[in-house]
């Protein structure tokens, strides 16, 4: 198992990967000039605070042991009792707590105040992230999502996906919409830091997905080691090739749309569809065949593109689109595994298209209800509670003069003071090219 062991390190590198740089970029390019340090930041600052805080008692609360919703977080508190062998599969779920939590950063840039942030992170991860993981990812005897309800999850459509995109929904409600909203332009001020950020996430989710790939309890043994490295080989030949084709198929379905309705398929849609198509197809990616993985990819692009723009008819602020891409995408991703799923996946169970009834299709829109609700409720309590207490916007004056670059870490991305520029070194944001207006330009995704 020497081979399974050097993979799992290369995964998890892929998925540390994901948050820093990838996502930092990704998100970074999306914001306004006088935004993308302190957007980079939220993603630097999320990898330290969650991964000390999953060492102390998140791994214990997601794997410690038995129970419905978690585990006891003082079991295995500071990875006691377990053994530096396991250390490999420890970092590796690390790295989906930190982008899980880094994802919800999208839907509230530009006025959150950096303390707001740190104060959020360790209460929301140990509230909301560490119990789904355990209902998702543990599957021990009363786990609730996976056990229970029976729903399938390959990679983390519910404890990631869906979770991330509920948080950053009640976010960006508690704490309200940045000044200028549907007035101002706030287009990203860097298409290429975006484009390279949206590669950098396709690749790292292959460690994502791909290392996801659970061994039985025998693998230790001659027979079971045998047995566990042809489930490997059949598994990542699976899970790669699916999410690699569902990606090109969102990527496509997102650009069809965007051309249907703006007339012009745009670099933006196309790095906002490779991302709707990765997360679609996490929960998916082992449970269905290459077909269901086309489908699930183009039927994601087309309604998160479609999605993206409903937060203006909402009056809501998503920044980034977090909600649009991420809870669209999740709750699409893990429904359709009841219509696609099929026996010879690695949940072993036909979805309603492939002879196995309307079973499947129930648990997984159950798995995701769960998902929503546990999400949505421990986010509000947390919000409302820093909202009321040290609050959460940085002054008015701040976001729209100097910016939160200069505000909260008195520095800006761009200096052309030195060029004859402005005092300050900022710029205004970028006029990018949209096919939407100025008022309707997407904030895009995450």
């Amino acid at each position: 198992m020497s081979g399974y062991y050097a993979w799992m390190l290369v995964a998890t590198l892929l998925v540390l990967m994901m948050t820093t740089p990838a996502l930092a970029l990704f998100y970074g390019g999306m914001t306004r000039a006088k935004s993308v340090l302190n957007m980079m930041m939220m993603s630097y600052i999320a990898m330290a605070i969650v991964g000390i805080i999953y060492v102390l008692w998140g791994w214990s609360m997601s794997f410690g042991g038995d129970g419905t919703f978690f585990a006891n977080p003082f079991t295995l508190f500071g990875l006691k009792d377990v053994t530096t062998d396991s250390y490999i599969y420890v970092m590796f779920q690390l790295t989906f707590a930190v982008i899980t939590a880094a994802l919800i950063s999208g839907a509230i840039a530009d006025r959150v105040k950096l303390s707001a942030w740190v104060v959020f992170l360790p209460l929301w991860v140990t509230l909301s992230y560490f119990p789904l993981a355990h209902m998702v990812f543990s599957c021990t005897d009363s786990a609730l999502i996976c056990t229970k309800i029976g729903a399938q999850d390959y990679a983390g459509g519910t404890a990631v996906h869906i979770n991330a995109g509920v948080a950053g929904l009640v976010l960006a409600l508690i704490i309200g919409k940045r000044v200028g909203f549907k007035r101002d332009p706030m287009r990203p001020h860097s298409l290429p830091l975006t484009m390279i950020g949206a590669g950098l996430l396709w690749v790292g989710w292959y460690g994502f997905n791909v290392g996801s790939i659970v061994f039985g309890d025998d693998w230790a043994t001659e027979k079971g080691a045998a047995a566990n490295m042809a489930q490997f080989f059949s598994e990542t030949g699976r899970t790669f090739t699916n999410t690699t084709i569902a990606t090109m198929a969102a990527m496509l379905g997102w650009l069809l749309i965007e051309r249907l309705l703006h007339g012009k398929a745009t670099t933006l849609g196309a790095a906002s569809g490779i991302v709707a198509g990765l997360v679609a197809i996490t929960p998916a990616c082992g449970a269905v065949d290459l077909v269901g993985a086309i489908a699930i990819g183009a039927i994601a692009g087309g309604v998160c593109a479609y999605a993206v723009g409903l937060k203006f008819k909402f009056n809501l602020d998503d920044s980034l689109d977090v909600v649009g891409v991420h809870l669209v995408g999740g709750i699409v991703g893990t429904v359709l595994i009841g219509l696609f799923s099929t026996s010879e996946g690695a949940g072993g169970i036909d979805g309603l298209f492939y002879g196995g009834g309307f079973a499947s299709l129930g648990d997984q829109t159950l798995g995701a209800l769960v998902a929503i609700a546990w999400s949505g409720v421990f986010t509000a309590i947390i919000g409302f509670a820093i909202k009321y207490t040290i609050g959460w916007r940085i002054p008015e004056e701040d976001e729209v003069n100097d910016g939160i670059d200069l505000a909260q870490h008195g520095e800006s991305a761009y200096d052309f003071a030195s060029l004859g520029g402005g005092s300050t070194g900022i710029i205004p944001s970028a006029g990018v090219a949209s096919a939407q207006s100025d008022a309707e330009s997407r904030g895009v995704n995450a």
